[in-house]
């Protein structure tokens, strides 16, 4: 298992020149757009007020940019006809018109967390990770002629791969903390599964014999780490049994549920997002990404008392009760974001968190999903990048500035010397001190 950073590793870190904690970046997707009257401060700057749908960051106000006025023009047709869903999720973090093909073919780009995982992956045990919480064909055509691979994709490795997304906590789990030693995965994996024994069960001895050997400080966050894993797991494990008691009640019959996904959203992305946040604190990767949902999904959110589609009440045409139930939809997605910042803030390091450290932004590459907008694009980001963001403050940029000079500057604060990205103009100014 990897650990966290501890103040014992400090006189081999300095050693090696690299004392200061890795940036990490993650981006989490949300689909078919926003009520933007409930998401858009009146405010610029520091004294803003949170309105309706970003209200759930108010304890994390001073932790957050709130980012206005930024564009993706290649999500717009551009001469290719109807597709936005698909163009939506494509150019995200591309910047790149994807191709629209008769034989089902792709093209688009290299995707922003793949070029900061090309230069930091050799760093890290995983290059980057890719999450989801909805499965998603990678062939045939979603979207007006589009290649689904283009809707259920944000990440993409080169121009005809995407990356792909692991939506079952069990595999990211077992992923992250399982052993990558060729002569041990087999029979460790084996004896595991014949003994039902936790991954932590097989490091207790190695972890107390540490825990003898550090400080006050780092015991405690060795513990506390422990105790993460140990819990994370056990919801995993909980969560099984909730499927697989629901299935034999009958409970989710005519849906399809992959094996070992917990019937519950929230706890399905509560999973995730821990995930995430652990994979950070150990410096596992420092690259992540994750799909709330696919860009058109028309998942129902019962849980909230919505029992039509999102994509279908995306469509609001000015209606007051498509607008509430979206805007509460879009509340809900901000909830779980919420969630993954409370636990990077929870996690110290150095001077100060692993949220202190990384960049974390959120959002959707569509505004009104009435009228398909690229443009004035809801995104809010999390973090201060090592010290070099400064946070708590609503920055509202000019008409058609793109949203790739976000994605350019991101790049270079976390230590990529990238000259341009997708459709770039330049860095975007004002993120920094």
């Amino acid at each position: 298992m990897a650990l966290p950073f501890l103040e014992a590793m400090l006189p081999k870190a300095i050693a090696a020149g690299s004392a200061k904690a890795p940036v990490r970046m993650a981006f989490l997707y949300v689909p078919n757009g926003m009520n933007m009257r409930e998401w858009t401060p009146a405010q610029i700057g520091a004294d803003f007020e949170l309105p309706f749908i970003l209200d759930p960051l108010r304890p994390h106000k001073n932790d957050v940019l709130v980012l206005t006025g930024l564009t993706q023009d290649k999500g717009r047709n551009n001469g290719d006809g109807a597709g936005d869903h698909a163009r939506a999720a494509a150019t995200w973090l591309t910047g790149a018109q994807p191709l629209k093909s008769e034989s089902g073919q792709i093209r688009l780009g290299v995707s922003v967390d793949q070029v900061a995982a090309e230069q930091f992956g050799r760093e890290t045990r995983f290059a980057s990770l890719e999450l989801g919480l909805e499965p998603g064909r990678q062939g045939g055509k979603c979207d007006s002629g589009y290649a689904c691979a283009y809707s259920n994709n944000i990440s993409w490795r080169g121009e005809t791969t995407p990356g792909g997304k692991e939506i079952n906590p069990r595999l990211v789990f077992e992923r992250l903390f399982a052993s990558s030693n060729p002569k041990e995965v087999g029979p460790v994996a084996a004896r595991r599964q014949k003994y039902k024994r936790s991954i932590l069960d097989f490091v207790t001895e190695d972890a107390e014999a540490l825990s003898g050997k550090v400080g006050g400080s780092d015991k405690q966050k060795l513990d506390e780490y422990l105790t993460a894993v140990r819990e994370i797991e056990r919801r995993v494990e909980a969560a099984e049994r909730s499927l697989a008691a629901a299935k034999a009640a009958g409970l989710i019959e005519g849906f399809d549920v992959p094996e070992e996904i917990p019937t519950s959203y929230e706890e399905h992305s509560h999973l995730m997002m821990d995930m995430i946040a652990l994979a950070f604190q150990t410096d596992t990767t420092r690259i992540a990404t994750c799909m709330l949902s696919n860009e058109g999904s028309n998942r129902a959110y019962q849980n909230l008392n919505i029992t039509r589609g999102h994509h279908e009440i995306s469509h609001h045409q000015g209606n007051s009760e498509n607008l509430r139930q979206i805007r509460e939809i879009n509340r809900f997605h901000i909830r779980q974001f919420s969630y993954l910042i409370n636990k990077l803030k929870s996690m110290p390091e150095g001077d100060g968190t692993v949220l202190d450290n990384s960049m974390i932004l959120y959002g959707s590459s569509l505004a009104d999903g009435d009228r398909h907008e690229h443009e004035n694009l809801p995104l809010v980001m999390a973090g201060r990048g090592g010290g070099r963001i400064v946070t708590g403050r609503h920055l509202r940029y000019a008409p058609e500035t793109p949203m790739c000079n976000l994605l350019l500057s991101m790049l270079n604060i976390a230590g990529v010397n990238a000259a341009r990205h997708g459709d770039s103009t330049g860095v975007l100014r004002g993120l920094e001190a």
